[in-house]
């Protein structure tokens, strides 16, 4: 079969590759930047028994309207799979808790097994870390291989929908942004592609062309103590993260999913923050929440600033937040940073970005690092809440 790759920087270097592995014949195009494959002239006059393109690619992009309609790269990724599929197998999309919920829920999980999210790709029960890449559809193919390998299960972390490979595929959120040159919707992208799993669970009951377990049906909160019941398996863990709303969330689908796996969350008692989702450490008089991750947001920069000033006496509090990487299709924008801040009330402020250069702004720095050493500097004690969208 002779296929057109589109978009090489999101995964598609690394489909086109699995292809040719399977002996079909590929061309690639980078429609973003044009230093990769064959040029779109060449890619307009050749003739392809089928395209496989991103969710977010303009749907009128000259390729799609010559070559199209397209496979999207989940499937594409799905039908690679097929052959060798690590079980259980895990997926889980949503614009922002999806790390929290993969990483909470592997820790569930019996015997050996592979954890690929936008923190890195890990081994368990180990837990060494085999990699870190991003979590395009694509990177999914050397993680399941892994799995595979070792017979174990796979939980994977994937950008705008999930491949419908798997056993159970999780939406974290709902949160809606427009994708594909502001013609498509994300959320509705990751509900195409969900019903494709075997199993759906959500936070909440949604709109989906098919029934799913929502996590709020199994799952209650009596401030840190959380109850679950679902499918034969039925207990209460305690844990301060449940007091946190973000946490809150995670750890419902977490024990949601493990209920519908036939494993208890009891566990979930230890699970502790990750770096760079909510975890405080002290340096000196001062407290650092460091909240700087990929799925930062206004909500999750109020939140962050809340937890601060409950862990630190309502101090002073400097506030690092803007933009250091943008999602794949989701940022940060100056609009939300600033209503993050007002809501915030912040003794100071570190605006982390380049929109901020130019701005006028007295405290401004390129990098997450950056920042945190310029708030350091301005802030004696108290707390500094890092609240920068960043790839972590």
């Amino acid at each position: 079969m002779r296929v057109l790759v589109l978009d090489t920087i999101h995964g598609g270097a690394e489909l086109a590759i699995a292809l040719r592995n399977a002996g079909h014949q590929v061309d690639e195009v980078d429609v973003y930047r044009g230093k990769a494959g064959i040029p779109v002239p060449e890619a307009l006059v050749r003739t392809y028994d089928l395209v496989t393109a991103p969710v977010h690619l303009d749907p009128d992009h000259p390729l799609l309207r010559r070559h199209g309609p397209a496979v999207s790269h989940h499937e594409m990724v799905k039908w690679v799979l097929r052959a060798h599929p690590p079980r259980p197998f895990i997926e889980i999309t949503g614009a922002r808790g999806k790390t929290t919920t993969a990483h909470a829920l592997a820790s569930l999980l019996p015997g050996p097994g592979v954890l690929h999210t936008s923190t890195g790709t890990y081994r368990y029960p180990e837990r060494d870390l085999l990699w870190k890449r991003s979590i395009t559809p694509a990177s999914l193919i050397p993680a399941a291989h892994e799995a595979w390998r070792i017979g174990g299960w796979l939980v994977a972390e994937e950008s705008l929908g999930v491949t419908g490979a798997g056993d159970v595929a999780v939406l974290t959120s709902t949160d809606d942004y427009p994708i594909a040159a502001g013609k498509k919707h994300a959320i509705a992208e990751k509900c195409r592609l969900l019903v494709r799993a075997r199993t759906v669970v959500v936070p909440s009951r949604i709109d989906l062309p098919r029934s799913a377990v929502a996590a709020d049906g199994m799952v209650s909160f009596d401030g840190p103590v959380c109850r679950y019941a679902g499918r034969g398996i039925a207990g209460t863990f305690t844990n301060p993260l449940c007091t946190l709303a973000g946490y809150r969330t995670a750890l419902a689908l977490a024990a949601a999913t493990a209920c519908v796996l036939g494993v208890d969350p009891a566990p979930l008692a230890e699970f502790a923050a990750l770096p760079g989702r909510m975890a405080a450490r002290r340096e000196g008089g001062l407290l650092i929440l460091d909240d700087a991750n990929s799925g930062t947001n206004t909500a999750t920069a109020i939140e962050a600033a809340r937890y601060a000033r409950e862990l630190s006496g309502n101090g002073a509090l400097t506030l690092v937040i803007g933009e250091e990487a943008r999602a794949v299709c989701e940022g940060f924008s100056p609009e939300d940073v600033r209503r993050a801040v007002s809501a915030v009330g912040p003794t100071g402020v570190v605006y982390v970005g380049e929109a901020w250069r130019t701005a006028g702004k007295e405290h401004t720095a390129a990098s997450l690092d950056a920042g945190l050493d310029l708030a350091r500097r301005i802030t004696p004690a108290g707390a500094i809440v890092l609240a920068v969208k960043t790839w972590r």
